[in-house]
């Protein structure tokens, strides 16, 4: 029961910056605009925080993008043109996901590339630690008898 509580304390408290970053005023009373609004202020990073969307973020700047994002939308824009606007004003770091171009193609295959390359060194690695090894071979009479007066030393 005490889990249980404490659990939904912990949920609510860290949804609440959430609840309150859009603020009443600048919801638009066309669902649809205000749905695409929401999903690309879900995309764009708040650049005060930069771990936040600017949808999750109650910095004034974050506040600034979100109405910004809203006129355009007013004024008939899609929302790739309002994307563009805003990567051609702040640059792509203003994207939660950075496109897939020439500049970010090292950010986008780094991580496979270092899991190739590390997969192919333990194959290496492995294969080269199997011709090494050597083959067992049996002991000779002589090598036993030495063997056995030293595990079983006679008095």
């Amino acid at each position: 029961m005490l889990r249980r509580l404490v659990i939904a304390i912990a949920f609510i408290l860290a949804t609440l910056p959430a609840a309150f970053a859009v603020q009443p005023d600048e919801i638009l009373s066309d669902p649809a605009l205000e749905a695409r609004a929401r999903v690309l202020s879900a995309q764009l990073r708040c650049l005060v925080c930069q771990n936040q969307s600017i949808d999750d973020s109650d910095a004034p700047l974050a506040r600034d993008l979100r109405v910004l994002i809203r006129e355009r939308l007013v004024q008939g824009e899609s929302n790739a043109q309002v994307v563009d606007y805003l990567v051609s004003r702040y640059g792509e770091f203003v994207l939660l996901k950075p496109r897939l171009n020439s500049r970010t193609l090292l950010l986008w295959g780094g991580p496979f590339a270092i899991l190739l390359i590390g997969a192919v060194m333990l194959f290496l690695r492995r294969r080269k630690g199997s011709r090494l090894a050597i083959p067992e071979q049996a002991l000779s009479a002589e090598e036993q008898a030495r063997l056995d007066d030293i595990l079983n030393p006679k008095e």
